[in-house]
């Protein structure tokens, strides 16, 4: 069945495009007309060591690609596929691939792990391939070391594939075993120690049980603190990245170890190479990462037998943790700032102080005060800097009032070398620091202002002429702008900015037309700080913000004349038409919330509405997702009179709701169509057709992302409410899908964090679905039409209420939805909600809440319930 392919596979690769397109025609063919002689033409490439290396590796890779796939659905696909082929056929395949893993060479080995990998994700789930772990672990007794090497490694995918229930313990023990062994100082071939470091990495998800066997967890927990000391840098490295791993996995068994982890860390981020002092740090990171969570969820209010105890690692260490991180900050690379993705020892040692000073607060300050005080001013600029980015890595966790003293003090000095210092890093990180101050402790929380009628002048002179630095410098002083105005955002009727608020604004568009705007993200900076500095201001620069619309529209309309682009000119251009859009939308949200300033702002509605429709225009495929974003507000602003841009903008309404693959561009349409049915209401109703179709299609395809389908839900509340009684042609096709995903949100209880607040966000689009619909029928006499499906909705509130597992949202959407059952049926209802088994618990619940919005929702819902039943 096989066929020759090798050539076909080599010229797939060809330097010469023609051969290459035709080679890629072939292969296509090929798959279509005959999958499974494909599959195994490629399996018996890939086995063949008498072929080329280049033909086998792609026949490796295009196989794995036959399994797997980025999409859900298409993987999904992919996996029915497979398990539907032949058995022989599998079987064929299956040991081509295993007799891969004995070649003598290296470069086709490593694909057949891979490929064997996928096939157990697929398989063992379904209890196939049951004799896979055994043969492999035969595998590892044999000689040639890369054998060993090579079934270490497709055991290491393997348990990145599957889950751990698929896998019995038996199996978990002896692959554990083997790896461990692999991982022993006696084995005396770097390659097999090595990949067995690396399957551990993946195989510690599965060691559950054998941590909490305490001779086993020492066991690997000695062996993984010998790797760390291992003569080979991969090796090294690959062990501290077990041990992040078992940090955050296993923190709760750390207690014994953690002496000599520090040991071990902090010998190596002093002497070790770069990859491998990255990772010592990182483990401590991990650590603050457990420690925060903690706290967190239980408010610092342990008793002795609390549940998740707190070890405070951190705290213990600190005396000897935090000079060690302080050391960190003095090895910067010297173009860092210019790099946007630089990682190294310095950024992650100031990581990591920041992830201390949130998880103990007040007790790091005076550890490191002596550090910022022996190094801000000396004539090194590493010590300059490194003394900056320490200040600025404490600002968030300790209290205000332990920080206030020295950031006074610091103020000026700051502000000062922000100016004047000689160097490019001591200014990124001066500024980015005067950011931090801004962002944690300055605001109406606050109760001693940081800034004072007396620096303000001085802070924003300072801010707006580093907004001429380099991009770096000019970058980060336009995020302590953002922060700064940020502060000032409930302080109507005047805020300290308006003085300042014309040259704030005019300095900001001059940053956008810098030639060198496109580097370290400045343009986007400057807009997005801009937004702020509008979203923050009073009334009394509305003024200001109305002259700013025509300039925005202007160069928005610049963006619409270009000549033929290029692909990566296309990228840059849709790119600034968001930050445009963007803009536009911050600027009609604060002109349309007062009535004065809205009247005046309407005069650009039209011009405004065109040139959003010119941006859809731009593009052939796919909709402009914060032209959409700014659609919404507009609507929302014009109110009724938005009815006369629908003609026109309906079509680009429909490609948003129909692009399944950018599901984030789908869920922001589902939004905008909300806030247009707010504005229209009845005037709507002609379009409702076509927009409940695609919801409905939308919501039954497989394809769409899941974040999508809550926010549909709540759309059918809202055109509901928007066109009344009308609704009535949609009863019989929206009400089943919402029944069904009612049931399945009711038994999803998981232990998920993720799950449980999906499922949450799913039943609150559920419930204002059913809200939008009941109070939309509300006096009409077509009522009656709901009443076959209140016992449901009844019984889905009770299911909901007898999980414990609503949050806020929920509870207050739930509860103003009994009421509207009662309002919209009256005393159809009453009997049903007398007769429903938790009604009457959930509103005393309800009534008894702290939060006032539930509480609001309750006594609403207990007066309209108290009328149905009376009746």
């Amino acid at each position: 069945m096989a066929m020759e392919v090798t050539q076909v596979l080599l010229n797939a690769q060809s330097i010469d495009g023609t051969v290459r397109k035709h080679a890629e025609e072939s292969l296509k063919q090929f798959q279509e007309q005959n999958l499974p002689s494909f599959l195994l033409s490629l399996s018996g490439e890939l086995a063949n060591d008498e072929k080329p290396v280049d033909s086998r590796k792609l026949a490796g890779l295009i196989l794995k690609n036959a399994l797997d796939a980025k999409e859900q659905h298409r993987k999904f696909e992919l996996v029915q596929r497979w398990l539907s082929l032949d058995a022989n056929v599998k079987t064929q395949i299956k040991t081509c691939l295993l007799k891969t893993l004995t070649s003598p060479v290296p470069d086709a080995r490593p694909t057949a792990s891979q490929v064997i990998a996928k096939v157990a994700g697929i398989e063992l789930p379904q209890k196939q391939w049951p004799e896979l772990i055994g043969s492999l672990l035969s595998n590892i007794h044999q000689l040639p070391a890369h054998v060993k090497q090579a079934t270490l490694e497709t055991l290491g995918y393997l348990c990145e594939e599957v889950s751990p229930d698929v896998v019995d313990q038996d199996h978990v023990n002896k692959i554990l075993t083997a790896v461990v062994q692999g991982m022993n100082a006696a084995e005396g071939n770097n390659d097999v120690r090595l990949a067995a470091t690396r399957a551990l990495y993946n195989a510690l998800s599965f060691a559950q049980a054998n941590f909490n066997n305490d001779m086993e967890r020492d066991y690997i927990m000695r062996v993984v603190c010998e790797a760390t000391q291992s003569p080979e840098v991969k090796i090294r490295q690959a062990a501290f990245e077990c041990l992040v791993s078992i940090s955050s996995t296993y923190y709760d068994k750390l207690a014994h170890y953690m002496q000599d982890i520090y040991n071990i860390t902090a010998k190596a981020v002093r002497e070790d190479e770069e990859p491998v002092a990255l990772q010592a740090i990182e483990f401590w990171s991990s650590i603050c990462d457990e420690e925060i969570d903690i706290l967190e969820e239980y408010g610092g209010d342990f008793t002795a037998d609390s549940d998740v105890p707190c070890f405070y690692f951190i705290k213990q260490a600190l005396p000897a943790l935090v000079p060690m991180l302080l050391e960190t900050l003095l090895k910067q690379e010297e173009d860092q700032d210019q790099d946007e993705g630089a990682w190294n020892i310095a950024m992650a040692g100031g990581t990591c102080l920041g992830l201390v000073a949130r998880t103990v607060g007040d007790d790091i300050v005076p550890l490191v005060i002596p550090f910022i005080e022996e190094n801000i001013t000396k004539p090194d600029w590493r010590q300059r800097e490194g003394a900056t980015y320490a200040f600025g890595s404490i600002l968030e966790g300790p209290s205000p009032d332990k920080l206030l003293h020295i950031v006074n003090v610091a103020l000026s000095f700051m502000l000062s070398a922000l100016t004047k210092d000689p160097n490019n890093h001591v200014k990124d990180t001066t500024a980015w620091t005067l950011g931090r101050i801004f962002e944690f402790l300055h605001g109406s929380t606050m109760d001693t202002p940081i800034i004072t009628q007396a620096n303000c002048q001085q802070i924003i002179t300072v801010l707006l002429q580093s907004m001429k630095d380099t991009p770096n410098v000019a970058e980060k002083a336009c995020g302590a702008l953002y922060f700064l105005a940020q502060g000032y955002e409930d302080v109507a009727p005047t805020s300290p900015l308006t003085p300042f608020f014309q040259e704030i604004v005019q300095s900001l568009l001059t940053v956008t037309h810098r030639e060198d705007a496109g580097e370290s993200r400045l343009r986007t900076a400057a807009y997005e700080t801009l937004n702020e500095v509008v979203r923050c201001s009073t009334d009394e620069t509305a003024p200001m913000v109305l002259q700013l619309v025509p300039v925005i529209m202007m160069e928005l309309h610049k963006t619409l004349e270009g000549q033929k682009l290029s692909s990566d000119e296309r990228e840059k251009q849709s790119e600034l038409q968001g930050l445009l859009c963007g803009c536009l939308q911050v600027i009609i949200q604060k002109l349309g919330s007062s009535e004065p300033t809205k009247y005046v702002f309407m005069q650009y509605a039209d011009q405004i509405m065109g040139l959003f429709l010119r941006v859809f225009a731009c593009r052939s495929a796919t909709v402009h997702e914060e032209a959409m974003l700014a659609i919404g507000a507009l609507a929302y602003s014009t109110g009724p009179d938005f009815a006369k841009y629908m003609p026109e903008f309906y079509k680009y309404l429909e490609m948003g709701l129909q692009n399944f693959e950018e599901y984030q561009v789908c869920a922001v349409t589902v939004g905008v169509v909300g806030d247009i049915c707010r504005a229209l209401e009845e005037k709507i109703l002609p379009y409702c057709d076509g927009i409940m179709t695609q919801l409905l299609k939308d919501l039954s395809s497989n394809q769409l992302h899941r974040s999508v389908k809550p926010p549909i839900f709540s759309c059918f509340g809202d055109i509901a409410l928007a066109i009344g009684e009308n609704f009535e042609k949609y009863l019989m096709y929206s009400m089943p899908m919402l029944q069904s995903a009612a049931d399945l949100s009711t038994h999803t209880s998981s232990a998920d964090d993720d799950m449980t607040e999906y499922t949450n966000s799913l039943r609150n689009g559920i419930l204002e679905a059913y809200s939008g619909i009941f109070q939309g029928f509300k006096n009409s006499p077509k009522t009656q039409l709901l009443i076959p499906y209140a016992p449901h909705i009844l019984q889905f509130l009770d299911s909901i209420y007898m999980e414990k597992d609503m949050d806020e949202v929920v509870m207050k959407t739930a509860i103003g939805l009994l009421g509207d059952l009662a309002d919209t049926l009256g005393s159809n209802a009453g009997s049903l909600i007398q007769q429903s088994l938790s009604s009457k618990d959930f509103l005393n619940e309800c009534l008894s809440s702290e939060d006032h919005m539930i509480k609001e929702s309750a006594e609403w819902a207990k007066l309209a319930i108290s009328k149905a039943i009376s009746v």
